[in-house]
């Protein structure tokens, strides 16, 4: 699990959630209402719902390309439970939370790189989702 997780608010513009994402590095950003993730926003929601329909980012707000209702897994949950969520409902990427907050984010690279084991459970993310 990543714990420093880069997180945006709903009315962010997509603007600032593509600034965000290139000034870390990273290929997604989870939507925080206070600690409560909301959404998941993804490199990939950014092509298919703002870059493919129209330029207007700076208009368009976190809230209107998140993936929404969000997926989260209690932090109390096995590698394993995660891995298998994430496979039966086609995600790379799963929120962590304790007690409705959220404290980190795993992906199937950190499940990969911590469990060489669950390659195999994860395979059919990867290999049929086609999803990120």
């Amino acid at each position: 699990m990543t714990e420093n997780v880069r997180t945006v608010r709903p009315n962010s513009t997509i603007t600032e959630v593509v600034r965000k994402m290139n000034k870390f590095e990273v290929g997604s950003v989870v939507v925080v209402e206070g600690e409560r993730p909301v959404g998941l926003i993804t490199e990939r929601d950014i092509l298919r719902r703002v870059l493919e329909v129209t330029l207007a980012a700076e208009a368009l707000k976190a809230k209107e390309v998140m993936s929404s209702p969000l997926l989260t897994v209690s932090s109390e949950a096995t590698v394993e439970e995660a891995a298998r969520m994430m496979v039966e409902r086609h995600i790379k990427k799963l929120p962590v939370v304790k007690d409705g907050k959220l404290i980190g984010i795993v992906t199937s690279t950190d499940i990969v790189r911590s469990q060489p084991r669950m390659v195999k459970i994860l395979s059919d993310v990867v290999w049929r989702s086609g999803r990120s």
